[in-house]
Formats: C-alpha cells, structure tokens, sequence
C-alpha cells in the first residue's frame, strides 16, 4: 500500500486574515508582480507567481497558527517569515493530488518534522531528485515512521521560507 501525502497551503481563514494584517502586525500591502517576482512561490495557491498579478509579501508563523488551533505550546520554536500571497481571494491549490509544488530537481529544502506539542522532534536536508513526487513521499514515509511527528514544514534552505506543510492526518 502506497500512503499518499497532500501538500497543504496556508488555509483561506489565515489568509483572509493574513490580506489585512499579517503575523507581525503589519498591515498587508499588495503590489503588481513583475518579471523579476515571477515564479516565487505563493502560498496561497502553492504555484509560481505570474507577472501582473496583485499579490502581497506577509510575514507568516505556520507552527503558531497550527499550535492554536491544537493545544499546542511550541515556544521557542514558534517562528515568523516571508510569504508571498495573492492579495486578494484566489481559488486555492492547482495542483494535481499527490504532487508537490515548488519541486524542481536539485533544489534544497529542510524538511522539519514537529511533535503534537510543536516541538521540533527532527528534521533533514533533502534535495529534490529528479523523480520529485517519488523522492517527496519517501522522506515523508521516513518523517511519519516516527509516531511523535504530527507535521512536517517543508522550507527552502537559501532563505528559511516555509513553502508548504503536511500532516499526518492528512489522506
């Protein structure tokens, strides 16, 4: 039996919320995308940017968002970034179930597994092989092997930014 995981974007209440004010208390301000924003990853939709859309760059605390709505007290390992998001409602994920966004071969990610507490329990470095969904579930199987992890952040090493999460209640 093959598990299959889903790459989760931020959810349309945290953005709805995250278009007016973001997770630093800044109000949001949208801009048109140009040439050189185009292909940085939205959150919102987990594809590239395209030039001449209204989007927005937000700061964004993924751990802290989940850890309220679980219980959870992850502390000091509750963290801020930069997100890119539509500026205005869009319609969501367009990828295929089962695939991954952001997944071009040889790109680095961290991918930071958190116990049901938001601690940190784990993490690797992972290179995108060029079978990415493949290379995708099997580090996932591996994170997921350990009963603590309840979700696993998947960031970009250049710059830290959280790029999608995934779950384990996750289908």
């Amino acid at each position: 039996m093959t598990t299959t995981y889903t790459a989760l974007a931020i959810p349309p209440a945290a953005l709805a919320q995250l278009r007016a004010v973001d997770d630093a208390g800044r109000a949001c301000r949208a801009f048109t995308a140009d040439e050189e924003a185009a292909g940085s990853p939205l959150r919102c939709c987990l594809r590239g940017v395209r030039a001449g859309e209204r989007i927005a760059l937000v700061s964004y605390a993924p751990l802290r968002r989940w850890a309220a709505g679980n219980g959870a007290e992850p502390g000091a390992y509750d963290e801020q970034g930069p997100v890119f998001i539509h500026a205005e409602e869009c319609g969501g994920p367009e990828a295929e179930p089962g695939s991954y966004p952001f997944d071009r071969p040889g790109a680095l990610r961290t991918l930071r597994r958190y116990d049901a507490g938001g601690r940190i329990v784990g993490g690797r470095l992972f290179e995108i092989p060029e079978a990415a969904t493949d290379g995708f579930d099997r580090a996932f199987a591996e994170a997921f092997a350990d009963p603590a992890v309840a979700l696993v952040h998947v960031r970009a090493v250049e710059y830290g930014c959280f790029h999608f999460e995934v779950r384990r209640d996750t289908p």
